[in-house]
């Protein structure tokens, strides 16, 4: 089933067309891997879905509802997750405070902080469920300004779980992360790979990374979509030999 689809999609920066036209559809059950060179759109691709960006033209639609017109939270509250840029962290705030803001918000029972437990118990065991899954229960009651950077992004990956929306938007997750901590972050989207009525877009340098959790590739190059398959097809394919100059395990 797809869940999120492009349709001419295009963005203009005076003269420069940072995306250009893109038609793409993603399905439920399916990581896919968004590649290119620096410049070539991913992230302003990723931007103008998500909303941050409007579009020059085209549309975007969440299962079959077109999202024009509608800001950042309020396509996040209709399933569009992003991690990293969607969600701000709270640096003086503990990691169990921050999460407990997501999960009050998508419960709808405001953002009384410091309410008493019982009043938010549900919330409050849910927050502790998934601080399990990320890997940070025993630094739950950590200020967020005093974890590493690595904590920071599972802290981030734990509030995108905690809004379970239907898509999910990995923006180089491991990006500054050391070589111990990027495995945890990859296990746990590995994880929600395993739910299929999910989607799941991943822009990512590492072809490494792509090549254990992705389905499917497809590549943006001066904005325009110029391949999209099976990872190896797509590695193997012309227009990226072409284009990467036979370097086609380096599209960074």
């Amino acid at each position: 089933m797809t869940l999120l689809e492009t349709r001419d999609l295009t963005v203009r920066f005076g003269g420069h067309v940072a995306v250009d036209a893109v038609t793409c559809a993603f399905k439920a059950g399916e990581l896919t891997a968004i590649v290119g060179p620096n410049g070539a759109g991913k992230t302003t691709y990723f931007n103008l879905i998500s909303g941050q960006i409007p579009a020059t033209a085209g549309e975007v639609l969440l299962a079959g509802e077109p999202l024009a017109g509608l800001s950042v939270s309020a396509r996040a509250r209709a399933g569009i997750g992003r991690a990293f840029q969607l969600t701000n962290l709270f640096p003086n705030l503990s990691v169990r405070e921050n999460l407990r803001l997501v999960m009050q918000q998508k419960a709808g029972i405001g953002f009384a902080m410091f309410s008493t437990a019982s009043a938010h118990r549900a919330v409050l065991e849910r927050a502790n469920e998934v601080l399990e899954t990320v890997r940070l229960a025993q630094k739950a009651e950590f200020l967020v300004k005093e974890l590493s950077h690595g904590d920071q992004r599972k802290l981030e990956v734990a509030m995108l779980i905690a809004l379970d929306p239907k898509v999910y938007m990995f923006d180089e997750p491991t990006a500054g992360m050391s070589a111990d901590e990027a495995p945890v972050v990859l296990d746990l989207i590995r994880d929600l790979k395993a739910r299929p009525d999910r989607a799941i877009l991943l822009v990512e340098h590492k072809m490494d990374v792509i090549a254990r959790l992705a389905d499917r590739i497809i590549v943006l190059h001066n904005g325009a979509l110029v391949a999209d398959g099976p990872p190896a097809e797509v590695i193997a394919s012309d227009v990226v030999q072409e284009a990467y100059m036979g370097k086609a395990l380096d599209l960074v």
